[in-house]
């Protein structure tokens, strides 16, 4: 099967055979990203995180609310969209998501939404859902580790706030 991307790799380095677009140019580094980023890989650093999240949502028009889950180890058992909203909101369902963490087995998680304005500051009812997920998730012992707001380049931690 052929590149369809015209990519000559060897080990840490990549040769582009041909002129590219960026739309091109971020399917490589989802690629790339997703080569690091896959079930079993420990999280051990928020940079890696971010770095993960920005690829996957940072362009999107609408917004959406995305989840990692891990297992007790911080190991990722499975990331994915949880919710797709419109341009100024995604429903969450705290119900929905300890379903499926139990289904997961997960023991933590991580929880993700874009805000297609490119602001990055938590509404009042970002701060709302997060409290009720955090409280809905800890009856069944799953801690979340953080919540991220991705809007463009920029990227807001939960955690690092203190909101957490």
């Amino acid at each position: 099967m052929t590149n369809p991307f015209q990519v000559h790799e060897t080990p840490g380095h990549f040769q582009v055979l041909r002129p590219v677009s960026s739309d091109e140019i971020l399917a490589m580094a989802r690629k790339l990203i997703r080569r690091k980023f896959v079930r079993g890989q420990a999280l051990t650093s928020p940079a890696i995180t971010r770095e993960y999240l920005m690829l996957e949502m940072a362009v999107l028009e609408h917004e959406v609310f995305y989840c990692i889950f891990l297992d007790n180890q911080h190991r990722v058992l499975k990331a994915e969209c949880c919710s797709q909203g419109t341009i100024d909101g995604a429903n969450v369902y705290p119900r929905e998501m300890v379903k499926r963490a139990l289904q997961l087995n997960a023991a933590a998680l991580i929880l993700a939404h874009n805000h297609p304005s490119g602001i990055t500051e938590p509404s009042t009812a970002d701060q709302a859902i997060t409290r009720r997920l955090i409280d809905a998730l800890s009856l069944v012992d799953v801690r979340v580790l953080d919540h991220f707001i991705i809007g463009g380049t920029a990227c807001y931690s939960f955690a690092e706030a203190g909101l957490l």
